[in-house]
């Protein structure tokens, strides 16, 4: 793993793997619950904290996050991204701060700029108050020697909808109402005092109920377990696991590109912008930061994850599907009811790891190939995946794609000033693709190296795909038997005309 928080992760996910192993063993409960705690946080010294009990405090909250239950600070939330409170108590209060730069000078700019009297001179700089501070920003430009920063918490930067405030306390507090599960701030509290539920118990207990459980992996995992692990080399380790059998969700990426673009044709006719359908966190902020261009602009077509499940659960009735990649807005995507027969559960690629150590499985090469989609489907992790086998679908029936004019918005600021100029009805391009991590799913933030190592190795094995095409590779599955619409509705004609077979 290699982020900026890697402590923290290693933290987090041993955690998961002693809870897994708890539940793999039918020994997950209140007594052993607290025993992992004093095993994780022995004392008498604590190791990162204050005090042992509040670390022991923070393990409770991560194990409460492991067994998929909301933290005790967030009881009734429905939201996949929660802050421990134990764990949010070290970032600074004020978002403005007097540094050493401070010459305490005669002038007094940054005093007599201040119109709520928040600034008093101290006994070597000027001081602050919080209390009375508003954030205007006027003390910061008044002052001629730069001395006076704004220290912006870093879950409140990375938040590209505004949804992280602050209580009286200066505890992280998230609006559900504006959050799009991103979680973009998990990964950037140098605190880990943010995380998202994790669903490993609940498939723990459906393998050993005996369900039929299959897993379906994104198309960014190749790259991210290094260039010897390819899709047959995951698939034996999820059987290994316990799973019934594994999907790559490329393949449900060839049936977004061919039903969204013929949403796209017929869009383009009719002289209406449209939205890709994949990103999740893009859905939400669209639904809720949008909603008029949700209802006008998006397309109807379900994302890839979606399409296997529903695929799996026609021809595996009965079955549990669980989808491994590396987003944590997958997890809202799976639990929106509008949208029937999602996924059952959602894991993370780092989730994922934890899952493997705790029944001590290797990731290893394997003799065997395994192929399902196409290379376009494959590519769809990438920024400009989704559009690349759009337009290739639209080739493939016959149309032109040359002058269809796409604006690949990545990264959730991009997102957000494209969305705004959608709005504001200046939006010049035919179509956008909206990915709100940098570079693509490939870039989420469950990735597992960086970007420069999971690039190379993707590469190398996105080499070794055949070059079937997309409609064609369709042709193998009973797309006519299941709907490839957000609402559940099945268009046989819309079928009919997706597959090019249209009398």
């Amino acid at each position: 793993m290699v982020t900026n928080d890697e402590g923290i992760v290693r933290f987090k996910h041993n955690i998961m793997e002693e809870v897994c192993r708890l539940a793999w063993a039918g020994n997950l409960n209140e007594e052993s619950k607290n025993e992992l705690v004093m095993k994780t946080i022995p004392g008498p010294k604590p190791m990162f904290r204050c005090c042992i009990y509040k670390e022991r405090e923070i393990v409770r909250e991560r194990i409460r996050l492991a067994c998929a239950q909301n933290t005790s600070d967030n009881e009734g939330s429905k939201n996949v991204v929660q802050v421990i409170g134990a764990a949010c108590d070290e970032c600074p209060l004020s978002a403005y701060s007097v540094t050493d730069n401070c010459r305490f000078c005669m002038g007094k700019a940054c005093l007599n700029s201040c119109k709520f009297g928040a600034i008093s001179p101290g006994e070597v700089r000027m001081h602050i108050d919080p209390q009375k501070c508003k954030e205007c920003g006027m003390c910061s430009r008044a002052c001629p020697y730069s001395a006076i920063v704004h220290l912006q918490r870093p879950c409140k930067k990375v938040c590209p909808v505004g949804a992280i405030t602050y209580d009286e306390n200066g505890l992280c507090k998230i609006d559900e109402s504006k959050c799009i599960n991103c979680g973009h701030c998990i990964h950037s509290c140098p605190f880990g005092a943010i995380g998202s539920k994790t669903y490993l118990v609940p498939i723990i207990e459906a393998i050993l109920a005996g369900k039929e459980v299959i897993a379906m992996v994104a198309p960014a995992i190749e790259g991210q377990f290094g260039e010897n692990i390819d899709m047959a080399a995951l698939r034996a380790a999820f059987k290994k696991l316990g799973f019934a059998d594994m999907v790559e969700v490329g393949l449900g990426g060839d049936m977004t590109a061919a039903y969204e673009s013929l949403e796209w044709s017929e869009a383009l006719e009719e002289g209406r912008k449209m939205t890709t359908s994949c990103c999740p966190a893009f859905i939400n902020m669209l639904r809720k930061h949008f909603p008029e261009q949700f209802e006008a602009n998006m397309s109807s077509t379900v994302s890839p994850m979606c399409a296997v499940s529903r695929y799996l659960k026609l021809t595996h009735p009965g079955c549990v599907t669980v989808f491994v990649g590396p987003c944590i807005a997958k997890k809202s995507e799976a639990q929106d009811k509008s949208v029937p027969d999602n996924a059952d559960y959602v894991i993370t690629f780092g989730e994922l790891g934890a899952f493997f150590r705790s029944k001590d499985i290797k990731l290893e090469p394997v003799e065997d190939s395994y192929q399902e989609a196409s290379a376009f489907g494959k590519k769809f992790a990438s920024s400009g995946g989704v559009a690349a086998a759009v337009l290739e679908c639209i080739r493939e029936r016959g149309g032109n794609a040359d002058d269809i004019k796409l604006y690949k918005a990545a990264g959730g600021d991009d997102c957000r000033r494209t969305l705004l100029m959608l709005k504001a009805g200046k939006f010049t391009d035919d179509f956008i693709e909206g990915m709100v991590c940098p570079g693509g799913c490939v870039g989420g933030p469950s990735k597992r190296k960086t970007e420069q190592e999971i690039t190379k190795a993707r590469n190398n094995l996105l080499a070794k795909a055949d070059d079937r095409k997309i409609i064609e590779n369709l042709r193998d599955y009973p797309m006519d038997q299941f709907s490839m619409h957000r609402d559940g509705s099945n268009d046989l004609e819309m079928t009919k005309r997706v597959m090019n077979t249209a009398e």
